[in-house]
Protein backbone atom coordinates (compact mmCIF):
# COMPACT_ATOMS: atom_id res chain seq x y z
CA UNK A 1 0.00 0.00 0.00
CA UNK A 2 2.82 2.31 -0.50
CA UNK A 3 1.25 3.93 -3.48
CA UNK A 4 -1.69 5.13 -0.91
CA UNK A 5 1.27 7.07 1.62
CA UNK A 6 3.46 8.06 -1.75
CA UNK A 7 3.71 11.82 -1.52
CA UNK A 8 2.77 12.69 -5.30
CA UNK A 9 -0.12 10.66 -4.98
CA UNK A 10 -1.36 12.24 -1.69
CA UNK A 11 -0.90 15.61 -3.40
CA UNK A 12 -2.60 14.74 -6.77
CA UNK A 13 -5.53 14.16 -4.44
CA UNK A 14 -4.95 16.61 -2.19
CA UNK A 15 -5.02 19.18 -5.76
CA UNK A 16 -8.01 17.59 -7.20
CA UNK A 17 -9.91 17.72 -4.16
CA UNK A 18 -9.34 21.18 -3.17
CA UNK A 19 -10.41 22.22 -6.96
CA UNK A 20 -13.53 20.11 -6.30
CA UNK A 21 -14.27 21.94 -3.18
CA UNK A 22 -13.44 25.35 -4.80
CA UNK A 23 -16.47 24.62 -7.32
CA UNK A 24 -18.72 23.49 -4.73
CA UNK A 25 -18.03 26.30 -2.84
CA UNK A 26 -18.22 28.95 -5.77
CA UNK A 27 -14.48 29.74 -5.10
CA UNK A 28 -12.75 32.24 -7.73
CA UNK A 29 -9.98 30.06 -9.62
CA UNK A 30 -9.30 30.61 -13.07
CA UNK A 31 -11.84 28.71 -15.84
CA UNK A 32 -8.90 26.64 -16.95
CA UNK A 33 -8.32 25.26 -13.35
CA UNK A 34 -11.91 24.45 -13.01
CA UNK A 35 -12.19 22.95 -16.93
CA UNK A 36 -8.74 20.98 -17.06
CA UNK A 37 -6.81 20.46 -14.00
CA UNK A 38 -9.31 17.51 -12.73
CA UNK A 39 -9.19 15.72 -16.51
CA UNK A 40 -5.04 15.70 -16.54
CA UNK A 41 -5.41 14.49 -12.52
CA UNK A 42 -8.45 12.22 -13.18
CA UNK A 43 -6.41 8.90 -14.70
CA UNK A 44 -3.35 9.07 -12.51
CA UNK A 45 -5.29 9.24 -9.69
CA UNK A 46 -7.39 6.18 -11.39
CA UNK A 47 -4.58 4.18 -12.42
CA UNK A 48 -2.32 4.49 -9.22
CA UNK A 49 -5.79 3.28 -6.97
CA UNK A 50 -6.07 0.75 -9.30
CA UNK A 51 -2.79 -0.36 -9.31
CA UNK A 52 -2.56 0.09 -5.14
CA UNK A 53 -6.27 -2.59 -5.13
CA UNK A 54 -4.16 -5.22 -7.61
CA UNK A 55 -1.45 -5.21 -5.98
CA UNK A 56 -3.42 -5.49 -2.12
CA UNK A 57 -5.19 -8.33 -3.74
CA UNK A 58 -2.51 -9.91 -5.09
CA UNK A 59 -0.69 -9.29 -2.05
CA UNK A 60 2.59 -8.30 -4.01
CA UNK A 61 4.67 -4.74 -4.86
CA UNK A 62 6.16 -6.17 -7.80
CA UNK A 63 3.01 -5.53 -10.18
CA UNK A 64 2.96 -2.41 -12.64
CA UNK A 65 0.03 -1.44 -14.74
CA UNK A 66 0.93 -2.69 -18.69
CA UNK A 67 0.55 0.10 -21.43
CA UNK A 68 -2.75 -1.82 -23.02
CA UNK A 69 -4.27 -1.50 -20.00
CA UNK A 70 -3.62 1.84 -19.33
CA UNK A 71 -4.46 2.91 -22.71
CA UNK A 72 -7.86 0.70 -21.94
CA UNK A 73 -9.21 2.19 -19.13
CA UNK A 74 -8.53 5.86 -20.69
CA UNK A 75 -10.59 5.31 -23.48
CA UNK A 76 -13.19 3.78 -21.35
CA UNK A 77 -13.02 7.01 -19.43
CA UNK A 78 -12.53 9.36 -22.08
CA UNK A 79 -16.08 7.19 -23.84
CA UNK A 80 -17.63 7.37 -20.58
CA UNK A 81 -17.14 11.43 -19.36
CA UNK A 82 -16.70 12.68 -22.84
CA UNK A 83 -19.40 11.00 -25.21
CA UNK A 84 -22.09 9.03 -22.97
CA UNK A 85 -22.70 11.23 -20.07
CA UNK A 86 -23.18 14.78 -22.53
CA UNK A 87 -25.89 12.42 -24.20
CA UNK A 88 -27.57 11.26 -21.19
CA UNK A 89 -27.05 14.55 -19.45
CA UNK A 90 -26.79 18.38 -19.30
CA UNK A 91 -24.88 19.08 -16.81
CA UNK A 92 -21.94 17.12 -18.85
CA UNK A 93 -20.48 18.17 -21.92
CA UNK A 94 -17.43 16.56 -24.16
CA UNK A 95 -14.53 18.21 -24.94
CA UNK A 96 -11.67 17.01 -26.69
CA UNK A 97 -9.10 19.02 -24.52
CA UNK A 98 -10.22 16.63 -21.75
CA UNK A 99 -9.73 13.54 -24.35
CA UNK A 100 -6.41 14.49 -24.61
CA UNK A 101 -5.55 15.34 -21.30
CA UNK A 102 -6.91 12.11 -19.86
CA UNK A 103 -4.60 10.66 -22.12
CA UNK A 104 -1.77 12.83 -21.43
CA UNK A 105 -2.24 12.04 -17.58
CA UNK A 106 -2.26 8.29 -18.29
CA UNK A 107 0.80 8.32 -20.20
CA UNK A 108 3.19 10.33 -17.23
CA UNK A 109 1.79 7.94 -15.15
CA UNK A 110 2.99 4.91 -17.12
CA UNK A 111 6.53 6.64 -17.36
CA UNK A 112 6.51 7.59 -14.13
CA UNK A 113 4.86 3.84 -11.87
CA UNK A 114 8.14 2.42 -11.66
CA UNK A 115 10.16 5.45 -10.12
CA UNK A 116 6.79 6.72 -7.61
CA UNK A 117 5.67 3.42 -6.67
Amino acid sequence: MKILKNHIFLILCFFAFLIYLASKFSLPLPNWVYFYVNDLLCMPIVLGLSLAILRFIKKTESIYVPLGIILLMTAYYAFYFEWLMPQLHTRYTGDLIDVFLYFFGAILFFFFQKKLF
